[in-house]
């Protein structure tokens, strides 16, 4: 039976396209995924993948030639066929779609999938598979919702609003509203309680979703056996034909002197605390150091945060950690880059850290904060192939074990609850339904909760420019409207580009609400829309977002409200 090839429509404007060159003649056998020509249009070039396996029968339009979408360009069909012998019902014929098959039954005491790990990527995995048809078993060793949910991104949130609500109220004055006093204090009962309160409802309301997808729940620690069988607590044993493991991560430690002071906290430990720290040194200016840092700073902390790297979060846009660096100084929060610490004693009640340019700190309370590692408490008696403690999956999240897929954070990959999320998904639905869908990250996003937020999805400048001709447009948030209106003004929005095709490459945010319209660049990226698309979108006036388009705008020259640039 023939396949159709056809011209895509890789645009939404795009009405033809031009074959550069096919890289199969015909009589080739070619296999489905496999590239067999290229085609340029009017803003990009694009490689065009075999939707099925077989012989290039015939075809039919060639190098040079322009092609309107969707038009039939070849056919590939079963060795020994031509066109001459097929009948017209059979020419041209779509790609059959294959009917689900059901799942094949098990006993009572066994499960299709038994995940290990109720965080973001396994209880994902969990209710996904359940979704499927697959009887599901999830075993969690502490809290279902996982590091995120109770003692990450969720309870952080609750602190960096606090932060939030006394900028706010510190700047009403500028803006004519006048309070009979704008002192304050902080309850840390009652800042702990409504913290404690989120979090409870939410991780119940992870548990109730497993139960209505009719997940079985247990909680214990479990570990692989080398029957590949999970043992609970090491006596119960669950059967199952796949098992998905999504132990998540732990608090990385360093190796130095006094580093198990009991003054030395976690961030677990430290949104526990009942009473603030006169002083706080944060060991480490990543992601969590720096949140931190902002959310202690906001209650009361005087802080200091020491950093090995030139710069904080290192990750990130140099740009945008320069401005987060000059806004977290001027709040009053100490930096120290390029430096590292060589031990820590503890003296007269106080934490004494000693740098290795001779400097000391003295603090009440130190925050350990250089990231986390895998957790493979899980793995068991089963010997993965790893890489520096992580895990190795391919791309459908599958282990060097056959049948074992390992998404989130122990396979180190981005270590980031909403990937885990996207890991633990695809997992599931490859260890019920056979390896299918691949996991693609290049479109996911980066954000770091400070005042201002900062959000990034794609390449840094730095990092496009050793790869493409680049162009980059840049709009600042002190000439958008809603910005200067709301009084929340500092930052920038950074589009990089390809100069040739106008592929977006990567966007980087400073300022108001950059954790919620990273989304859009991201979907953007992920459509694979151009930014010539981009500046066709009407955006609504006054909104944040406009920075945003004025961006992309910058890009190609045409950015109305940027003035114009010296030749």
């Amino acid at each position: 039976m023939a396949f159709e090839v056809i011209m895509p429509k890789a645009g939404i404007d795009m009405t033809e396209g031009q074959i550069v060159k096919w890289l199969k003649q015909e009589g080739d056998t070619v296999t489905e995924g496999e590239i067999i020509l290229e085609i340029m249009t009017d803003k990009t070039s694009m490689e065009i993948e075999a939707e099925a396996s077989g012989v290039l029968l015939k075809i039919l339009r060639h190098a040079g030639d322009m092609v309107p979408v969707t038009e039939v360009i070849a056919y590939i069909g079963q060795p020994g066929e031509s066109l001459e012998t097929l009948s017209d019902e059979e020419v041209p014929a779509p790609k059959p779609v294959a009917e689900k098959e059901p799942l094949a039954s098990v006993s009572d005491d066994e499960y299709h999938v038994a995940v290990i790990g109720g965080g973001p990527a396994g209880y994902f995995a969990a209710i996904r598979a359940a979704q499927l048809g697959a009887k599901v078993a999830i075993i969690e060793k502490r809290w279902y919702g996982g590091t995120c949910l109770n003692v990450g991104c969720i309870p952080t949130k609750t602190y960096l609003k606090n932060a939030e609500i006394i900028e706010a109220i510190e700047m009403g004055a500028a803006r004519g509203i006048n309070f009979a006093s704008t002192k304050y204090s902080i309850d840390m009962n009652q800042v702990v309680k409504f913290k404690d309160g989120v979090v409870k409802r939410l991780t119940m309301g992870v548990e109730a979703l497993l139960k209505s997808n009719g997940v079985d729940v247990f909680r214990g620690v479990a570990k692989i056996n080398k029957n590949k069988d999970v043992v609970v607590d090491g006596n119960r044993i669950i059967k199952a034909d796949k098992i998905i493991l999504a132990g998540g991560s732990k608090v990385s430690r360093i190796n130095i002197p006094g580093i198990d002071n009991p003054r030395i906290l976690s961030s677990d430990e430290l949104l526990s605390l009942k009473e603030v720290p006169e002083t706080l040194t944060v060991i480490g200016g990543g992601v969590i150091g720096v949140e931190m840092a902002l959310a202690m700073h906001a209650i009361g902390s005087k802080v200091t945060i020491v950093e090995m790297m030139d710069r904080i979060v290192p990750a990130i846009d140099s740009e945008a950690s320069k401005v987060l660096a000059d806004t977290l100084k001027k709040k009053g929060i100490k930096i120290l880059n390029s430096v590292s610490i060589v031990g820590i004693e503890e003296a007269k009640n106080k934490l004494q850290v000693k740098l290795a340019n001779g400097e000391v700190i003295e603090s009440d309370k130190a925050l350990l904060s250089i990231g986390r590692v895998p957790d493979l408490e899980g793995v068991g008696e089963i010997e993965f192939e790893t890489e520096r403690g992580k895990i190795k999956v391919d791309s459908f999240m599958e282990t060097s074990v056959k049948g074992i897929y390992a998404p989130g954070d122990v396979n180190g990959i981005k270590m980031l609850a909403h990937v885990a999320f996207r890991m633990g998904e695809v997992a599931a639905e490859n260890a019920v339904k056979g390896n299918h869908r691949e996991v693609k990250l290049a479109s996911a996003p980066s954000v770091v909760y400070t005042i201002p937020e900062v959000a990034m999805v794609g390449l840094t400048e730095e990092q496009a420019r050793e790869k493409y001709d680049v162009r980059v447009g840049r709009f600042d948030f002190a000439a958008n409207g809603r910005a200067m209106a709301s009084g929340d003004n500092l930052g920038f929005v950074k589009v990089i580009a390809d100069a040739k095709y106008g592929e977006i490459l990567g966007v980087h945010i400073v300022g108001p609400t950059a954790a919620e319209m990273i989304n859009q660049a991201a979907a953007l990226m992920e459509l694979e829309i151009t930014v010539d698309e981009v500046v066709k979108v009407i955006y609504g006036h006054p909104t944040y977002s406009e920075a945003l388009y004025e961006a992309f705008a910058d890009v190609l020259g045409e950015s109305i409200h940027i003035p114009k640039k010296k030749s």
